[in-house]
């Protein structure tokens, strides 16, 4: 079991050459990868986005990568020394014809001029840096992993408790339900009694009132799929792979039911418990929205 959540960094050095990759995400319902990048990558882009699938399912991550070449010649600054020489020509002939005003041209505004200082672009090996760039993704892909791996891990601790507490709360409705059906034969037949008195009470009218009583509040199907439910989340939670999407469905399919037994409930102590057991599955629907 992985969290959506977590950080993975990996650096490679390769004749001179250093790429940085950091990698953060969070949860999302999809697989969602944003890359920043060197604009000279964006070439790179499809090879970054493969290897990046391929060790990721599901989330949104920010893909961070750097680059450095220190092979690069100290050439990478470029001087337009006739541009240059136009603009403080330029500055002169303006200072001349406008004695009243300050000539404050200096090199530091020559350099902020346009174009007069450039920094060449430098022209990468696309081919080259494929299989370094793969590299260097799936490991900061498995650094991350190994992250998410850790917090999937108190994240199943922490399910499996609750849903613990979800199996131990359906067997006390389970063990409450047989009574609900007797109480209500009871009840109603002191109500009668009282309403009557002394004449005779019928009751085969009791026992059919009863029985029509029992067959609206049963919820012996209900206990059955919930039980159902406990099993296979345990199931999937002991299995590899994107077990997210299927612990959602699952978690869809304990409420129905937790709803159902709420709704058909004519008893305090059932009621409460059927509250019990939707508040629980509610904490565990929010646990589950960040497995991958």
């Amino acid at each position: 079991m992985r969290s959506m959540t977590g950080y993975g960094k990996s650096e490679l050095v390769s004749n001179g050459i250093t790429l940085t990759v950091e990698i953060k995400t969070v949860n999302n319902r999809y697989l969602d990868l944003n890359f920043k990048y060197p604009r000279s990558f964006t070439a790179l882009e499809d090879t970054m986005r493969k290897a990046a699938s391929s060790k990721l399912k599901r989330g949104k991550a920010d893909v961070y990568f750097t680059y450095k070449n220190d092979t690069l010649s100290d050439g990478a600054v470029e001087v337009d020394l006739a541009l240059a020489t136009e603009y403080v020509n330029a500055s002169k002939i303006l200072s001349d014809n406008f004695t009243d005003l300050k000539n404050d041209f200096s090199i530091y505004s020559l350099i902020k001029t346009p174009d007069v200082v450039k920094t060449s672009q430098e022209v990468i090996d696309v081919e080259a840096l494929k299989p370094l760039v793969k590299t260097v993704i799936e490991n900061a892909c498995y650094e991350l992993n190994k992250m998410r791996e850790f917090e999937g891990a108190k994240m199943k601790a922490d399910l499996l408790s609750r849903i613990d507490k979800i199996d131990s709360t359906v067997n006390e409705i389970a063990k409450r339900a047989p009574m609900v059906s007797e109480n209500y034969r009871i009840r109603l037949n002191e109500k009668v009694s009282e309403l009557l008195q002394t004449a005779n009470i019928d009751e085969s009218r009791i026992l059919q009132e009863t029985a029509v009583f029992a067959d609206k509040c049963n919820i012996d199907e209900e206990l059955t799929r919930l039980r159902s439910h406990v099993a296979q989340f345990r199931s999937i939670c002991e299995g590899t792979g994107e077990i997210g999407k299927r612990l959602d469905f699952l978690v869809q399919e304990f409420n129905r039911e937790a709803n159902t037994v709420c709704s058909k409930s004519n008893d305090v102590t059932v009621t409460d418990n059927a509250l019990t057991l939707k508040c629980e599955i509610e904490k565990v629907r929010e646990q589950i929205q960040n497995i991958e």
